[in-house]
């Protein structure tokens, strides 16, 4: 299919359809940014309704106690890898949760440092 056949159906196509037409493209970069910022977002977000929900059902010294479950959350990327339909989404999702990860050790291990030689 060439680019003018492309956008003669574009021309056909009105307001919803267009709109749905767009997500059944699979545009290349709107797997990859989707994923990578829902990685981010689930790097942060997970683990802290995790210790509220905890704290909501459970004293705090048994929400502390069962934190460390948490790590169960990282089988949801890596089924998403599993699975070849979601696989792309999955593997720039794990990407953007190991890149946050590796940007929060990074940066609590600079400034550790640079509080230990500041006031050591």
């Amino acid at each position: 299919m060439d680019a003018s056949e492309d956008l003669r159906e574009d021309e056909l196509l009105t307001g919803t359809e267009r709109e749905l037409d767009w997500w059944h493209r699979d545009h290349p970069t709107f797997f990859a940014l989707s994923g990578f910022f829902t990685g981010v977002a689930y790097v942060a977000l997970i683990p802290t309704l995790f210790f509220v929900v905890l704290r909501l059902v459970a004293d705090t010294e048994t929400a502390e106690q069962s934190y460390g479950w948490v790590v169960l959350s990282l089988v949801v990327p890596l089924l998403l890898v599993a699975v070849p339909r979601t696989r792309r989404f999955g593997l720039y999702m794990l990407l953007g949760v190991v890149l946050a990860a590796l940007v929060v050790v990074g940066v609590a291990s600079l400034l550790l440092y640079l509080l230990v030689q500041v006031d050591g």
